[in-house]
């Protein structure tokens, strides 16, 4: 587990989760509203190099962020939001609909909201799960879901 103090702090963390992700990977994040979930991706978009403001698209859905090579841009980032889903009587359906599984091997994607949603997109996956504390701190945790998770983020 890792304690972040600040957004800045989270988005730095972020970064670093970035640098070492690859075309192929799934990041689902899991925390409450306000936990921090799109600062992160903020900063995982910054490790990767992409293009564009990282905003919620709890609204859009999902968006795609294409790589920068001004910015050393290697691979894209989808970025989906699965909140407004969970009404649905399967939310894997509507998942299926966004057709992310037409780009999850040529794109890193992270899914806000995505426990139990998405994990069918990748044989392996990341989960990412952030608390906030009373302190306006951070939890976080990474939890690899089989591939080579464990030794990619062990030194995070």
């Amino acid at each position: 587990m890792t304690t972040l103090s600040t957004v800045s702090d989270t988005e730095e963390f972020g970064r670093r989760l970035g640098a070492v992700l690859r075309a192929g990977d799934l990041v689902v994040l899991t925390g409450p509203l306000g936990a921090g979930k799109t600062a992160l991706v903020r900063g995982i978009g910054a490790g990767l190099g992409v293009r564009g403001d990282i905003t919620s698209p709890t609204f859009v859905i999902a968006r795609v962020h294409r790589p920068d090579p001004a910015k050393g841009g290697r691979v894209a980032l989808v970025h989906a939001d699965a909140y407004r889903l969970g009404s649905a009587i399967d939310p894997r359906a509507e998942i299926d609909d966004l057709d992310l599984d037409a780009s999850v091997d040529d794109s890193v994607t992270v899914v806000e909201w995505g426990e139990g949603v998405v994990e069918q997109l990748s044989d392996a996956h990341l989960q990412v799960r952030i608390d906030r504390r009373d302190d306006d701190s951070r939890e976080v945790r990474l939890e690899p879901h089989g591939g080579d998770w464990t030794a990619r983020v062990e030194d995070l």
